[in-house]
């Protein structure tokens, strides 16, 4: 579901980082930075996975070396970077509520949704803050405000420290011409979301069926009648990159569908 049209010009000249790049949202923000023209590097743990049109480096972002090593792969392959994009994500917790959750759960949550996005920034914002230009999206997740207590827990508790955190950034440096947002998806048709729905049903016994339907109503239905595309996701991200943004700063800007209830 690519946009029908998409300046190939855009961003043309732009050094792109993009984290979790190789399946899903990730990939469609790849695929869609590479149509707008700009120069793209991506990392996957097992080196595989690369799109179209993208520089892949082999490199586990759970890990403060991996991390260390995409930056350095950015710095040499682009000679840096002007759009940073946190996209790597998801859970592989079991479900059971809080009492199955022990500290390697916990810590794991943090170091791929959290701690990832925390350590690439503090390698790679300086030379943003530099140059006095940048921007960075943080993907987060609705689940900060509507967490699934079942299954993720530590997940929807990490991606409510990555807005907090993001917010506290876009304060920071945006008086030094970075430009900080957040993206909190609800939910998204890809692979991930079908392991959930895996995980859920042998943890209750039931079948990905009725576990899709168990999140649905924890949620309370999606009113829009689906969940997002992931180049729907992709070009909200694209946008925040863009100029056409360019006084959008410090701002959460949720995809869902109309799923949280709230204003």
């Amino acid at each position: 579901m690519m946009p029908a049209r998409i300046d190939p010009l855009e961003f043309q000249g732009r050094r792109v980082v993009v984290t979790g790049g190789t399946k899903g949202a990730g990939r469609a923000t790849v695929e869609r930075f590479v149509a707008g023209g700009a120069r793209v590097l991506t990392a996957a743990r097992n080196g595989v996975g690369n799109p179209a049109g993208a520089r892949l480096v082999e490199a586990d972002l759970t890990t403060s070396e991996g991390v260390l090593r995409l930056a350095e792969a950015a710095m040499e392959i682009l000679g840096g970077v002007d759009v940073l994009v946190h996209v790597l994500g998801g859970s592989a917790s079991p479900g059971g509520g809080f009492a199955a959750l022990t500290d390697d759960h916990w810590r794991a949550e943090l170091d791929l949704n959290l701690f990832a996005a925390v350590r690439l920034d503090r390698a790679l914002l300086p030379q943003m803050i530099s140059r006095g230009n940048g921007a960075v999206i943080h993907v987060s997740s609705i689940q900060r405000r509507l967490p699934l207590h079942d299954s993720t827990t530590a997940y929807a508790a990490a991606k409510a420290a990555l807005t907090t955190y993001s917010k506290a950034l876009s304060k920071e440096i945006g008086p030094k011409g970075v430009r900080v947002n957040v993206v909190s998806p609800g939910w998204i048709y890809t692979e991930a979301a079908d392991a959930l729905m895996a995980r859920i049903a042998a943890s209750t016994g039931g079948t990905p069926e009725t576990a899709r339907q168990s999140v649905l109503n924890a949620l309370g239905g999606i009113p829009l009648g689906r969940p997002a595309q992931p180049e729907e996701v992709a070009e909200l991200i694209a946008f925040l990159a863009s100029d056409r943004a360019s006084a959008i700063h410090g701002a959460e800007h949720v995809i869902d569908g109309g799923t949280i209830p709230t204003v």
